[in-house]
């Protein structure tokens, strides 16, 4: 073990440059995955006439804007304070659960086709990728993991383009935040 992997395994400090270049990676997944969350609510929202049980649309409409928001406000610390990758890789992380639950709404409203069910796999593939790469043993630093859940990531998106949630290039307005308590945020691990 080298001595700047037992440093970070120890919770020491990533060198700043090192940090910031960590933070980028986390916010561009963390923002990827946000769009997801968001492009599904929005075709969520979008009128369907082939939902026929109105009571379940306002379920599943509920659930995927709650994981809209969620993604929305782990974006939203992320981008607040100092540059520290153990808890950038968190904020990157619950972007990805959120919107891997989004992701199970939308293939719930679409009636579980092929490809929404491809795209809600692809979803929750980002997101134990994500997991893994904040573990407490990466720490958000291994840049193999990281990799992985970059790839997962992209994989995610382009699944989510052929479910017909979001459309290449698209840039998805990200939904409000809400009410951001504390005691939400640490429950939350933010």
């Amino acid at each position: 073990m080298s001595e700047q992997h037992h440093d970070q395994e120890a919770g020491a400090p990533a060198p700043q440059g090192t940090a910031e270049a960590l933070r980028a990676g986390h916010a561009a997944r963390a923002r990827s995955a946000a769009s997801r969350a968001a492009a599904v609510l929005r075709h969520i929202e979008a009128p369907d006439a082939e939902t026929p049980d109105e009571s379940q649309r306002a379920e599943i409409l509920f659930k995927t804007t709650h994981a809209a928001r969620i993604a929305a406000q782990a974006l939203a610390v992320l981008s607040e304070g100092t540059p520290n990758p153990a808890a950038d890789s968190r904020c990157a992380r619950n972007c990805a659960a959120a919107a891997s639950q989004a992701a199970q709404m939308g293939r719930l409203h679409d009636g579980d086709t092929e490809l929404s069910a491809a795209a809600f796999q692809a979803a929750v593939t980002a997101a134990q990728a994500a997991g893994a790469a904040s573990a407490a043993a990466a720490l958000g630093a291994n840049e193999t993991l990281n990799s992985q859940a970059d790839t997962a990531e992209k994989t995610a998106v382009t699944a989510a383009e052929a479910a017909g949630w979001m459309r290449p290039g698209e840039q998805i307005p990200q939904v409000p935040t809400g009410t951001r308590s504390g005691d939400v945020m640490a429950m939350m691990h933010f």
